[in-house]
């Protein structure tokens, strides 16, 4: 008996070799180009390491005091909650919203209007990003596209980038990413029975019900991933907001992306800039998690 035990638990240990050898290779390279990176940013960010100076070569470990510093620094707070505001009215709210009004319009509209349509969404999506920043830095500056509108319906001109910085990167944000939800939901909804819409239609339900009470519930897990990936790409935007605004004026459009960027290069503090990039990393982690808690739905 005891032998006929040992030879099933080879088996079924060989069994999970055989499994885990072919995403062997991938646990590597991701423990080299991911895990490494993040563990060698962590140390870092606990390092008083600096841009030039004795501190770039010989560092000293200084343990929490890079957030300490941080979490007593009103700059860092107010990065925050402009990175909230960012990522929740330009991902979470705007292109997923946005996105899927575009895919609804793609199968229901005319085709002559979604072709137009998409075709100017996606060719945002598929501009390099350092050129998409520098097409919404001329249309929103001073003497830009967006006033020249403006002007010649007899409405007066305003400095976007200076007054309202944050619309500006919320609404180029929006603008840059839609296109991506737009196929991610164009792809689902083309996955929803017709049927059962049919059936839902003879019943008496109108275009609404039939969206809010079938569509929507059968495309949930679409809408989980995409808000998660929208979620994090966002967290993460830098040249957008760079190119636009510098985090300007003042800090009024300095996200943590941002602040983390001008710590480490502009003031010469890399631990302390690595730790804002820490934090930024772990607030990641903590979208995501609620993604996958929250909104991902149960097995069928």
């Amino acid at each position: 008996m005891t032998t006929v035990t040992i030879e099933r638990r080879g088996t079924s240990l060989g069994r999970t070799v055989g499994r885990l050898l072919p995403i062997g290779p991938a646990v590597v390279l991701m423990a080299v180009f991911l895990a490494g990176p993040i563990g060698y940013a962590l140390y870092g960010s606990l390092t008083n390491a600096a841009l030039t100076g004795y501190r770039a070569v010989n560092p000293d470990f200084v343990g929490l005091d890079n957030y300490t510093e941080l979490l007593g620094s009103g700059d860092f707070w107010k990065s925050a909650w402009l990175t909230l505001l960012f990522v929740i009215a330009s991902a979470v709210v705007g292109q997923n919203v946005l996105g899927m009004v575009m895919a609804l319009l793609l199968r229901t509209g005319p085709k002559v209007v979604g072709s137009v349509v998409s075709a100017l969404v996606v060719a945002a999506w598929v501009l390099p990003e350092i050129v998409a920043a520098f097409a919404l830095y001329a249309f929103f500056s001073t003497d830009g596209t967006l006033n020249e509108i403006l002007g010649r319906v007899g409405l007066g001109s305003t400095t976007w980038l200076l007054t309202f910085p944050m619309m500006a990167v919320i609404l180029a944000n929006v603008w840059r990413g839609t296109a991506f939800s737009m196929m991610v939901y164009n792809a689902a909804l083309s996955e929803v029975p017709p049927e059962v819409q049919e059936a839902a239609q003879i019943d008496g339900a109108g275009g609404l019900k039939r969206f809010f009470f079938i569509t929507l519930p059968m495309v949930r897990r679409s809408i989980s991933t995409n808000m998660m990936l929208t979620t994090l790409q966002t967290l993460g935007v830098f040249t957008l907001i760079w190119v636009m605004t510098g985090g300007g004026p003042g800090t009024d459009s300095s996200t943590l992306p941002v602040l983390a960027f001008q710590q480490a290069f502009k003031f010469a503090q890399i631990g302390y800039g690595t730790a804002i990039a820490t934090v930024t990393l772990l607030i990641g982690a903590i979208f995501a998690v609620v993604y996958i808690r929250v909104l991902k739905p149960e097995v069928d």
